[in-house]
């Protein structure tokens, strides 16, 4: 990418990581007599005019990715000098609208705010916009047919943009990027943050340079097949290869499937409508839905199981009545919570809970209900339940068909063979790759089992999926006939990016894994032992059965809570507000708020740490409030390598990640140290540290 003469200004826009990850090799070169913001030759090189070195960093970025942009788009589509230039102009005026909170009117031409607006421009615009833009590359061999052009942007503007933008796509509210921040509602970016320091995949983290370069590969081929006709329907095209990979991963045979679920919750809305299909059959049982430790996992799960809507819109982008029953599941579903902790948050002995879930799975199925059991592995915490002896007493005993058994496994911390394990005893399997594979939220999936397949050639789902789901997302079958043809292509980007995170840990052989998370977690558990303003939670036992060289006995989230500052003679944990507080300050920039603060403070109150979300658990200190317990995970990326760290061999990564957990700890107690000065400010977190930002 780099070539001789870059400027120094340059230089910084060039070590961008998304910028370096979009440029690849291609050869990037400084013309400061050229006029023009940049050009791109015949051969495919880009030339960056004096612009480039007048106009800021801010502009030079928005002209680098604009140029690039066409320098593929042109690679890929020669014959199509117009479309390239068009497709090319609305990514980079996305580009710069994530870029700044600036308006930017007054400094960029009017084809920008053109091709940023949400509706495609008349011809006559895009007319005007193809004018201004044709300068930048080589001379078009005719003048463009202007009104087939505009029919084409039609079909292409809302799949048209930088990677970043489409990935927010097909989710809700909270993917949405908060332009005073550069981050979404998990506190992460869907550009890759090497800067910050890391540890939150028990909730959501930030893309890495390779997740990144996975979803990148997947929007240019789609813009590919649509610029070059060479595939009507690559968007199908790339969902099969997510569930084939997904497949392989976890060893399915051809007898079942993957179906793809913008997040667990929607997996839970999936799981529960194949139960109904068996609860439809000759008796027509109601369903008896019973969640396990529902407060640990997804805020809308009990809604869905009950087949509610479960937030105020899908993921298809429909207004729906958040709580209301959603159309074709039946009313008489009944959801049923079992706890895995006490009113003072201490974790209910395991046997207990085994004890009620076959008390009331047994409840169920003597009063004619089907039953829709779930095994919870695991939860926000890293609890496990019920125990597989069990489930397999249960089986036993219960009658043919009247018990399904649902795995939520949307952390997804185990090993492949106990994924394949759970399908071989019919059970259906939620995963995400949002969470311990690192890769960017909402990207989930529920593993069918070959007698549930079976389910779906028969009975047509609820109608009322159609407002969350596509039939392109499910296996080919006929009761998917009720949904709609289509494809969200968010769901379909961030689980490119997912599959790249997979592929580099399935790399990773068994014995290194366990190695390598056994040293990180011995020592980020010493950092918070170690430290007074800091208290872990009781270990979880992760009960499995033997596995050689596994690593998924291990608890890879460690959940502990935080002293309350002034209350230094016994331990008062941080109220669930304030430590979301907490949460949020760790992730920002605390530099220039901090009073007089010595160089090494000042340095680590500019460290952004992420970490897991507070957990809301009770704690006897607090009587009747809810205490926020965060958490430190360890992630696919730790073990396969963050690829950031690029260059570091394998001892000196491991060493890098233990001292960068010392160093989120650290942090927490210079937090509360100086917490009344902080908490004046609220500083909000950002996308990177201050001094780094372009404006």
């Amino acid at each position: 990418m780099f070539a001789h003469q870059l400027t120094e200004g340059l230089i910084r826009v060039l070590e961008r990581p998304d910028l370096r990850v979009i440029a690849g090799a291609r050869r990037v070169r400084l013309a400061p007599d050229l006029l023009d913001p940049f050009r791109v030759t015949d051969r495919g090189d880009v030339l960056l005019g004096a612009p480039c070195l007048q106009d800021g960093e801010l502009l030079a970025a928005f002209y680098l990715r604009h140029a690039l942009e066409l320098a593929h788009l042109l690679d890929i589509a020669p014959r199509q000098p117009v479309m390239a230039a068009l497709c090319a102009a609305r990514t980079a005026a996305l580009f710069l609208r994530l870029d700044t909170t600036r308006d930017t009117t007054a400094i960029t031409p009017q084809w920008v705010t053109t091709m940023a607006a949400p509706q495609v421009a008349t011809p006559a615009a895009l007319q005007a916009a193809w004018q201004a833009l044709s300068p930048f590359q080589p001379a078009p061999p005719h003048a463009p047919d202007i009104t087939a052009v505009h029919a084409r942007m039609q079909r292409l503007w809302h799949w048209t943009g930088p990677t970043e933008t489409l990935m927010a796509l097909g989710g809700d509210a909270r993917l949405s990027i908060n332009p005073a921040t550069g981050l979404n509602h998990y506190g992460c970016s869907h550009r890759p943050r090497p800067w910050a320091v890391t540890f939150a995949s028990s909730t959501a983290s930030s893309l890495s340079e390779r997740g990144f370069a996975g979803a990148e590969a997947a929007r240019l081929r789609l813009i590919a097949a649509t610029l070059s006709a060479t595939d009507n329907d690559m968007a199908a095209t790339l969902s099969n290869e997510i569930r084939q990979q997904i497949s392989r991963y976890f060893g399915l045979r051809g007898d079942e499937g993957v179906i793809l679920a913008p997040s667990g919750t929607d997996c839970e809305l999936y799981t529960l409508a194949l139960a109904a299909l068996a609860a439809l059959a000759p008796g027509r049982r109601p369903v008896s839905n019973i969640l396990i430790a529902p407060e640990e996992t997804g805020s809308g799960v009990p809604l869905a199981a009950r087949g509610c809507h479960f937030a105020n819109d899908t993921a298809l982008g429909h207004t729906v009545p958040k709580g209301q029953l959603i159309e074709g599941f039946p009313d008489t579903t009944q959801v049923i919570n079992l706890p895995m902790r006490d009113a003072d948050g201490q974790q209910i002995p395991p046997e207990q809970v085994d004890a009620d879930c076959l008390r009331v799975t047994r409840a169920e199925l003597a009063r004619g209900r089907h039953v829709l059991l779930h095994r919870l592995d695991l939860s926000k915490t890293g609890l496990l339940a019920p125990r597989m002896d069990t489930l397999d007493a249960l089986a036993a005993t219960a009658p043919a068909g009247q018990v399904d058994v649902v795995v939520d496994a949307c952390q997804t911390r185990l090993d492949p063979a106990r994924v394949r394990d759970y399908l071989d005893r019919g059970w259906m399997v939620m995963i995400t790759g949002s969470k311990f594979f690192t890769g960017p939220p909402f990207c989930g999936a529920v593993l069918v089992p070959a007698p549930v397949m079976a389910r779906l050639s028969a009975d047509g789902l609820p109608s009322g999926l159609a407002q969350y789901t596509h039939r392109q997302a499910w296996p080919e079958n006929t009761a998917t006939d009720v949904l709609p043809s289509g494809h969200n292509i968010g769901l379909v980007l961030r689980w490119h990016a997912a599959l790249a995170e997979m592929t580099a840990l399935g790399e990773v052989d068994r014995a290194t894994v366990t190695q390598r998370l056994r040293e990180f977690l011995s020592a980020a558990r010493d950092a918070i032992t170690g430290n007074p303003d800091l208290s872990l939670l009781p270990p979880v036992a992760l009960s499995r059965p033997a596995l050689p060289d596994a690593w998924d006995d291990q608890a890879t989230i460690l959940s502990f809570f935080v002293r309350a500052p002034g209350d230094d003679a016994t331990f008062r944990p941080l109220p669930l507000p304030q430590a979301r507080q907490l949460y949020a300050w760790l992730n920002a920039d605390l530099s220039e708020i901090l009073p007089a603060a010595d160089p090494g403070e000042r340095a680590l109150a500019a460290l952004l740490c992420h970490v897991g979300q507070p957990v809301p658990l009770a704690h006897p200190a607090l009587d009747d409030a809810l205490a926020g317990a965060l958490r430190i995970s360890a992630g696919a990326r730790l073990v396969s390598g963050e690829p950031s760290h690029d260059g570091l061999d394998s001892r000196c990564r491991m060493e890098r990640e233990i001292r960068d957990v010392r160093r989120v700890v650290a942090k927490i107690s210079l937090i509360l140290r100086h917490w009344s000065v902080i908490a004046a400010h609220d500083p909000q977190p950002t996308y990177m540290p201050r001094r780094g930002m372009a404006d």
